[in-house]
């Protein structure tokens, strides 16, 4: 249990990192050139996207440690172990889609429900800082939109 709990432990401060990097930099670099609207929202969008596929992969990495040990439980539904079941029900977990062909069991299910609270504040605060961003660049000119 201790491990587990560890482990997505690291990982949820993983994922803040990841995510707290990839907005200070889209900031910066974006701020550093004068890029239109437009392309400014493509290319936050793009590189939140990227932002939280890393994150979903750091997860879907802690799932292939912990799943082969039965002590820690199994992801019922994965086919021999494959990274792409893994990052699959990552996916599935991080957005809590939760279609249920995948199925945690054992101390899995506190790491798959830690990811599922994590991934929705991570995609609340990509929806807050383009909003935030969006709502500036309205202020400033709205004939640029």
């Amino acid at each position: 249990m201790l491990i587990v709990i560890s482990i997505t432990c690291l990982l949820v401060l993983l994922v803040v990192g990841v995510h707290y990097n990839a907005l200070l930099r889209l900031t910066s670099f974006l701020q550093k050139r004068n890029v239109h609207v437009r392309r400014w929202v493509a290319i936050s969008i793009l590189g939140l996207l990227l932002a939280h596929v890393i994150e979903v992969s750091l997860f879907a990495v802690g799932f292939q440690l912990l799943e082969p040990s039965e002590y820690y439980g199994q992801l019922n539904g994965c086919e021999g172990g494959l990274f792409r079941d893994y990052w699959y029900f990552s996916f599935v977990a991080y957005t809590s889609l939760g279609f249920g062909d995948i199925t945690p069991t054992k101390w899995l299910r506190v790491m798959t429900a830690l990811e599922t609270l994590t991934g929705l504040i991570m995609i609340a605060w990509s929806a807050s800082f383009l909003f935030m961003q969006m709502q500036r660049f309205w202020d400033d000119d709205p004939s640029q939109m």
